[in-house]
């Protein structure tokens, strides 16, 4: 057995289950939905991941932390001086100490200007923090879907895809700026208030813990409820903005269906759902301030009459209650606001989770460690048993066998839903097959690079998608080295120069997205010359012609007939005339290759194609000549 014998029988024997789940070709089936997302939330493992973001901050957040600290000091000395003015003016002797008053407000006065500097500086620093770990977020966010299979795609909802990227790391933006400095600063502020009191008055600490044990509880039975609550409004703003996106792109079939009053009652369903959600996530954090306020102001009483009764015992003065009630607040509010940034951080943390479970899906396999590029590609192609399912129990192909020679051209014809695009989406590694292999040039395509392999292929859809930016861009994009002057005969071939010469920029004109200030058959003519300007050794037409006109068909089989002079073709086809000079014909049914031949060989037989083409024809005279 030969090296590349073994090769394909290790393959076949390790052959992995297909990573999408559909019960058809792409797109069918759960192609344009996603469920919930169920997995477990993993707040501290997310922590843990955003964490090395920082890392890359770390000189930043150095200095921020230094800033905290002398802001902290600040925050910390200012009651000490407050108690010390007070003391000042109530001397027993019923002589105010002015020296010592002075010297403590003039301290106290560029102690409080100190710190709304530093508070500054803290906002700045951690904004300039905050974007450029959400810049590295998204970008390795929009990395990922570039590496990510067509199979990802096609069982994932683009709206929701898009809400991952804007809406969820906007919420972890948020949590960045928001919390950082002030986690960081309240607990040093609650450990140096701790500290302050147990100096001041040990007894008078004792009393104002009493209320600790209370905010812990009411913290942890409110963040269960709202790490769940904030989870879910997540995924609703996804499906929500799935729903928009849907929508909005298939308007026309809205408006051509008279469904407007059914889109607005799902728009309704799916945005009563995230308000439900949303407002329950909202009214539990809600409750969490206007209890911890009851809560410390049941502390500031309790310190507020014990200090009086150890004040008349003269254990204390009046200025240690006065400093000791400030350093409470201070102890407490942290408290507050740690309390509060744990609801910002189940928000954010449900956002990041849901960037991360992007971030986590399986990539396009690695090209396999001895892969060759492949290069002066002939476009020899052959099929040897090849077989596929979306879904190990549903198979779509079954045991597929045929060879296109260098320069031919193949047509697939047949149902929807027989299994041609299958054919296609294997060619171009886009789907691996479950068995069997196909070779291209004698090598199986799986020893090739990706990159090198899908280079040589062109593509013309069914349904085209134009970028936004000019129509010379657009072109440009099967060959961004291309001269203008190549792009402009490319146009010509392709039978498009007639409308873009009338256009009022020509070929600087600017397309919307996805071309919507053009027809469906000008987007498609645009298609066409993109591929021609790709000079392709392989060429994918997939329904190619299907959105034009009958006379402008005429002129572009002409076009593709040029440029598929010397090229392997593969056409997809149901109007059975625009593939009548194809090389090989053949019919697919359930999967299976049921008839192949040329035109006049399979009319001859009368089998599935001849009563095809018969049935597609039958009414117009002199097609069956």
């Amino acid at each position: 057995m030969s090296t590349q014998e073994q090769n394909q029988a290790n393959r076949n024997t390790n052959q992995a289950p297909p990573a999408v789940a559909l019960p058809g070709r792409p797109g069918g089936g759960f192609g344009r939905g996603r469920g919930p997302v169920v997995k477990p939330k993993n707040f501290k493992g997310t922590l843990k991941r955003l964490w090395f973001y920082f890392g890359r901050e770390r000189k930043t957040l150095s200095l921020v932390f230094l800033f905290i600290l002398v802001d902290s000091a600040i925050t910390l000395l200012s009651p000490y001086l407050i108690g010390k003015a007070i003391d000042a003016m109530s001397l027993k002797a019923g002589k105010v100490n002015f020296s010592l008053l002075e010297v403590t407000i003039l301290v106290l006065l560029a102690a409080y200007f100190s710190d709304a500097i530093l508070t500054f500086l803290q906002g700045w620093l951690m904004a300039g923090v905050s974007q450029r770990i959400v810049k590295n977020l998204r970008r390795v966010l929009f990395h990922k879907l570039q590496k990510l299979p067509i199979a990802f795609f096609d069982r994932s909802a683009h709206g929701d895809l898009m809400s991952r990227l804007s809406n969820d790391i906007d919420n972890v933006s948020n949590t960045i700026s928001q919390s950082t400095s002030q986690l960081m600063s309240g607990l040093i502020v609650i450990l140096g208030s701790l500290i302050m009191m147990l100096i001041l008055s040990p007894l008078l600490t004792i009393a104002s813990l009493i209320t600790v044990p209370l905010v812990y509880f009411l913290t942890r039975t409110i963040a269960k409820r709202t790490s769940v609550l904030f989870k879910n409004q997540q995924v609703q703003l996804g499906k929500l903005n799935g729903h928009i996106e849907e929508t909005i792109s298939g308007l026309n079939v809205v408006k051509a269906f008279n469904h407007e009053d059914k889109a607005i009652e799902e728009f309704e369903e799916v945005n009563t759902a995230l308000r439900e959600v949303g407002l329950k996530a909202q009214i539990w954090s809600g409750f969490l301030m206007p209890i911890m306020n009851v809560i410390n102001n049941l502390g500031f009483t309790v310190v507020a009459v014990f200090g009086g009764i150890l004040a008349v015992k003269s254990v204390i003065t009046v200025g240690i209650i006065a400093s000791f009630l400030t350093y409470s607040r201070q102890f407490v509010r942290p408290l507050n606001d740690l309390a509060n940034i744990f609801n910002v951080l189940q928000s954010g943390v449900a956002g990041a989770e849901r960037v991360f479970e992007i971030v986590d899906e399986p990539e396009e396999p690695e090209d396999a460690p001895n892969a060759v590029k492949l290069e002066n590609p002939r476009g020899h192609v052959i099929f040897e048993n090849v077989s596929f399912g979306y879904r190990p129990d549903v198979p779509i192909l079954k045991n597929i066998n045929f060879e296109s020679t260098e320069g031919s051209s193949t047509a697939l014809v047949g149902p929807t839903g027989a299994g041609k695009t299958t054919i296609v989406n294997l060619l171009t590694r886009f789907y691996d097959v479950t068995s069997g292999r196909i070779l291209i040039d004698g090598r199986d395509i799986r020893d090739y690079t990706r990159d090198s392999l899908r280079r040589c292929f062109g593509f013309v859809l069914q349904d085209t998608y134009l970028f936004s930016g000019t129509i010379l861009e657009n072109i440009k994009y099967g060959n961004p080295n291309a001269t203008d002057e190549e792009v402009e005969k490319a146009a010509v071939m392709a039978n498009a120069d007639v409308f873009i010469k009338r256009l009022p920029k020509q070929y600087d004109t600017p397309i919307l997205e996805n071309g919507g200030n053009l027809s469906q058959g000008q987007r498609q003519l645009l298609a066409i010359a993109r591929v021609i300007l790709a000079k392709p050794i392989l060429l994918i037409l997939d329904e190619a012609t299907s959105s034009i006109d009958t006379r402008t068909e005429l002129h572009i089989q002409d076009a593709l007939l040029s440029i598929m002079q010397g090229r392997t073709s593969f056409i997809i086809a149901h109007r059975l005339n625009t593939i009548r000079d194809a090389d090989t014909i053949m019919v697919i049914d359930y999967g299976e290759i049921i008839e192949k031949g040329s035109h006049n060989e399979l009319m001859d037989k009368q089998g599935r194609y001849y009563n095809m083409f018969f049935n597609q024809f039958k009414n117009i005279e002199g097609a069956l000549d």
